[in-house]
């Protein structure tokens, strides 16, 4: 019987140990991880340059407190805003974290209460970030949720621009929405957002929890798009494993986070900074970022290719190497299929089977899995 509270519905897996793009369970059993701990492990399991960095300041110190300098935190700060317009860091510990920081520093900067969200959007569990989350799934059973969110239909700006007026402190949102079924935003649907904020004097909050990092082809997704937020958050793949978040601002919004603002006792810890300082140096390399881009191309249209016989499946879409197979029927046993042919898989709701590889996957192993997934939805296709 086990003492863990039962929140998860875990799979049987059990993981023992990992390296690169693969794998094995506790009984053996090697597979292919497209999963990446849901898009956390961005160079691949027990990456050399990430273990180093982290063994090295292990044998140095673990942790002593943000009262005190830290030319880590400065070095790693620098690297993160290094490719973007943004020119300040705090960072915690989570993707959750990190967006109930920017929800409080948009209402602070402001002076403002109300924040527009999109229906599907997934910002985290914590109270803030439920209610910033556009999924009633995520807030049954809590009580009320924090005032003044506003969650409107996803790329839709005729019900933006209704909502957006200048009494609204921020417009929050995903460039692909990861947990609501990996849904792109459109272009035209990003730059009306930005143009109504600065008409209407909002702030623009883009969560890039999921979608930063190189996880797209660029340092954050907001880049395809030449959009120029005031605030983003990001985590996830940023320590590669270690728990790390970071809420990235303007220089004009991170004056409303004085001393004794906002903090956190394990935020910027040494271990988390060696190990995020180590994957920015190798994520927002140029040419790593061009070969995200060109194997996520390849992942979409082999992914095109080979499932276009069957009806079963409805849409392929993504950005990077992100990638959701929205299906007619529940994936849950697709996801089982594809573990017992060696390759793991994410839900993103329901119907849609959701694809984050390591960003340094090979090209060969990114045709072995659409190989298995293929075989996978053959297989469920005959049995629906």
């Amino acid at each position: 019987m086990s003492t863990l509270f039962p929140n998860y519905s875990r799979w049987s897996l059990q993981i023992d140990s990992g390296s690169g793009s693969k794998v094995v369970d506790d009984a053996g059993k090697s597979y292919l991880d497209f999963t990446s701990g849901i898009g956390v492990c961005n160079l691949g399991h027990v990456h050399p340059a990430v273990t180093a960095a982290v063994e090295k300041q292990l044998n140095k110190v673990w942790h002593t407190s943000n009262l005190f300098q830290s030319a880590l935190q400065e070095e790693t700060a620098s690297l993160l805003v290094g490719p973007t317009h943004l020119k300040k860091v705090f960072f915690c510990n989570s993707g959750a974290e990190a967006n109930e920081a920017a929800i409080k520093l948009a209402r602070k900067f402001t002076g403002k209460s109300k924040i527009i969200t999109f229906e599907q959007s997934f910002h985290g569990r914590t109270y803030g970030a439920m209610a910033a989350t556009g999924q009633e799934k995520i807030k049954k059973g809590f009580g009320p949720m924090l005032e003044d969110f506003h969650s409107i239909p996803f790329n839709d700006s005729n019900a933006l621009a209704k909502h957006a007026d200048p009494q609204t402190a921020a417009v929050m949102l995903e460039v692909v929405q990861g947990e609501g079924g990996v849904i792109p935003g459109s272009e035209a649907f990003l730059q009306k957002v930005q143009q109504l904020c600065k008409k209407n004097s909002i702030l623009l909050i883009i969560d890039e929890v999921q979608t930063g990092i190189g996880r797209t082809g660029k340092p954050f997704a907001f880049q395809h798009y030449g959009l120029e937020p005031d605030i983003v958050t990001a985590a996830k793949g940023l320590g590669n494993g270690f728990p790390v978040g970071a809420v990235i601002g303007t220089e004009e919004v991170s004056e409303a986070f004085g001393p004794g603002s906002h903090g956190t006792t394990f935020g910027g810890n040494p271990l988390a900074m060696a190990a995020a300082k180590a994957v920015l140096k190798e994520v927002f390399s140029p040419s790593f970022l061009d070969e995200v881009i060109e194997k996520g191309q390849l992942l979409r249209e082999e992914l095109k290719k080979e499932l276009h016989p069957y009806e079963d499946i409805l849409e392929i879409r993504g950005l990077g190497l992100m990638a959701g197979i929205e299906c007619r029927y529940k994936i849950a046993p697709l996801i089982q299929e594809l573990q017992n042919d060696g390759l793991l898989a994410l839900p993103a709701g329901e119907y849609v089977l959701r694809l984050l590889p390591p960003l340094n996957m090979s090209k060969e192993e990114v045709a072995e899995g659409v190989k298995k997934i293929s075989r996978a939805v053959k297989k469920q296709s005959i049995l629906v």
